[in-house]
């Protein structure tokens, strides 16, 4: 599931508010060390694209 949802944020970069609610999906049915995984591999995206940026206050809950 992990990789998926990878998948699917990468896919949904474009457009930092579709990439939150998409976060917030996760979330819901990731395991919590995959949430953990999920928040470094986001900060690792934000640097290139740092409107994404806003999207890292649901991983810090």
């Amino acid at each position: 599931m992990f990789e998926y949802t990878k998948t699917i944020l990468a896919k949904v970069s474009f457009d930092a508010n579709l990439f939150c609610k998409e976060v917030k999906k996760a979330i819901q049915r990731l395991l919590p060390h995959e949430i953990e995984e999920l928040r470094l591999w986001i900060v690792a995206l934000t640097r290139q694209n740092p409107e994404l940026n806003q999207c890292l206050i649901y991983l810090n809950t």
